[in-house]
């Protein structure tokens, strides 16, 4: 049986005093596509922090691979990424954004390597690798923001929201895309989405959470 990749225990996140999580159990499973459905303030960008190991809980245990982790691991976040539905990009061309985290990480082969991603979001390098970020409409930069974690190959892919408020095209390409990195490398997705229908067609398991607690999957 695979060890999950990220697991949680008797997690609570708590604001002000207030508690916003609580999670007994949850595992994400190697390869695999999770969905979290719920209202708005049920908790699933919490949630997904948490998973992210952006920050820690208030109490409870995480792990990454078996082993209890922090969130001050470099080493975790270079294989765990979060697309926010707001994307942020650097001041920057098409191609310098997505190349910077493999320029950090000194890889080799950057220019095939950023081209491959911008297909898999269906932005053609010859047209867009040049073109400056003020020049991307929200649809495209959402799309940029993926490229530049997909180009990573990270092993877990979460996803907050990423297809809110796009064109129908653009949210065509980042659920293909997303959909890609597993076939391609394996990752696993944890997508939250008001998209049933989407998160219906591709997600092993839904999640549903109301009032900060898990309440049902299927």
């Amino acid at each position: 049986m695979n060890t999950p990749i990220i697991s949680l225990y008797n997690v609570r996140q708590r604001y002000s005093e207030r508690t916003v999580l609580a999670v007994d159990r949850l595992d994400i499973e190697p390869g695999s596509i999770i969905g979290l459905a719920g209202p708005n303030g049920s908790g699933k960008s919490t949630l997904l922090r948490l998973l992210a190991f952006l920050e820690a809980p208030a109490s409870g245990t995480l792990t990454f691979m078996g082993n209890p982790a922090s969130c001050k691991s470099n080493q975790i976040h270079r294989q765990i990424t979060l697309l926010v539905q707001e994307p942020y990009l650097l001041k920057r061309s098409v191609h310098a954004n997505v190349a910077y985290g493999l320029k950090v990480r000194g890889e080799s082969d950057i220019m095939a390597k950023v081209n491959h991603a911008l297909e898999l979001v269906g932005l053609p390098p010859d047209k867009f690798s040049c073109r400056q970020w003020f020049e991307l409409s929200g649809g495209e930069s959402q799309r940029v923001a993926l490229a530049a974690r997909l180009v990573l190959r990270p092993k877990v892919l979460l996803m907050d929201e990423p297809t809110a408020s796009l064109d129908g095209q653009s949210a065509t390409m980042i659920r293909q895309a997303a959909l890609a990195a597993r076939k391609e490398y394996g990752a696993s997705l944890v997508i939250a989405s008001h998209d049933m229908a989407w998160l219906n067609a591709a997600c092993d398991q839904i999640i549903h959470l109301e009032n900060g607690k898990i309440s049902g999957t299927h």
